[in-house]
């Protein structure tokens, strides 16, 4: 990664480390989770963080595309006490790593209490052979399609018009067994994206 230290005294990217900060915990990542998925060590995210590694615009790219979000996204983002109401849908950016999108309603406001997501499973996908388990509380209700929604030791099969509410301590699991996409309206706090 092209990047350059500075001495304290003759930083300039400080604003760029706090944004990147404030964009990365945003996004419920961890340094060293946006350095995976960056391709890009720990300690450069965290350098950058502190002000004292200037990135280049295409070093600053690539920790972007981990996240992923555009250069003009990451430069245009409000902080502020007004954050914004009303959100189109491409306006709320898909924070899904795979084949599931999961939409995140008001990414931009730094400080979330809860995620609110739009979820989209196409047939035959799932959140993997293992169970989940972090903390806070989730619930969702399905709006198309089929969801199968493992909680411990049990499973149901819910279909438009249900839905689910549990502690997310609990083991869990979602896998849409359906043959078209599972389509769901789901929220988690405190936000874990």
């Amino acid at each position: 990664m092209d990047s350059v230290i500075q001495p304290p005294e003759a930083r300039g990217g400080d604003d760029i480390g706090v944004r990147l900060k404030a964009v990365r915990k945003m996004h419920g990542l961890s340094q060293r989770e946006l350095a995976k998925r960056a391709g890009v060590t720990n300690a450069t995210i965290s350098l950058i963080e502190q002000g004292r590694v200037s990135p280049s615009v295409g070093s600053l790219k690539k920790v972007l595309d981990g996240i992923p979000m555009s250069l003009a996204e990451f430069f245009t983002l409000q902080f502020d006490d007004n954050p914004q109401v009303f959100f189109r849908a491409d306006e709320m950016p898909n924070v899904g790593t795979g084949p599931i999108q999961y939409r995140l309603l008001g990414a931009s406001n730094s400080k979330r209490d809860m995620s609110i997501l739009y979820e989209v499973y196409p047939p035959g996908q799932d959140t993997g052979p293992e169970l989940l388990s972090h903390e806070g509380e989730e619930g969702g209700i399905v709006v198309a399609g089929q969801l199968e929604v493992t909680v411990g030791a049990e499973t149901a099969l819910l279909g438009p018009g249900d839905g689910y509410y549990f502690s997310s301590r609990r083991p869990h699991r979602f896998r849409n067994p359906g043959d078209c996409d599972c389509v769901l309206v789901s929220a988690n706090s405190p936000p874990s994206v």
